[in-house]
């Protein structure tokens, strides 16, 4: 490494998070893995390819290239003669790239809710009067989740109960 850390890589365009490799460095000098857990190389290098190319399809370059190459599969209809063959190019062509791009996607969407996750939890510990057995609530049991709405939900019912009260008043 060049003295930065590697989530700099993951940054969109045009914005820094650039962040000396020192502080995240534990006192003897260790690198400082939050989940506690050491990712092999494997798993770098696909986290930066998959960003990036999310990152690529998710862009209006990726939207008019598809666009394109429908046309030109379209305008190129004629020539084949509509042949099955013809029609069988795009159906391939799109199942394969609809296969990638569901795991590129679930991906993104992991880190995603795991980087809210854990800025959700950091803001329950940092305030003094909120409830600290909110923090991982995502792990716990449909069933468990249902009567935890519920309890809140009679909550929301005697605030509103209250506040009727207070407007006769």
């Amino acid at each position: 490494m060049t003295g930065f850390a590697f989530r700099d890589w993951l940054a969109p365009p045009g914005i820094s998070v650039v962040k000396p490799m020192a502080a995240s460095l534990s006192p003897a000098g260790e690198q400082n893995n939050m989940a506690g857990k050491s990712e092999s190389g494997a798993t770098n290098r696909f986290q930066v390819f998959a960003t990036k190319c999310s990152q690529v399809a998710g862009s209006k370059w990726a939207f008019l290239a598809a666009g394109g190459a429908i046309l030109a599969w379209a305008a190129s209809g004629p020539y084949f003669h509509y042949s099955d063959t013809w029609q069988l190019v795009i159906n391939t062509a799109t199942t394969v790239v609809t296969f990638l791009m569901v795991f590129l996607i679930q991906n993104t969407q992991n880190r995603d809710a795991r980087a809210m996750h854990l800025k959700l939890d950091e803001l329950i510990r940092s305030l003094r009067h909120a409830n600290n057995e909110m923090i991982d609530i995502e792990k716990l049991s449909d069933e468990e989740l249902a009567a935890l709405a519920a309890s809140y939900e009679t909550i929301r019912n005697e605030c509103d109960a209250r506040s009727k009260r207070r407007e006769k008043v």
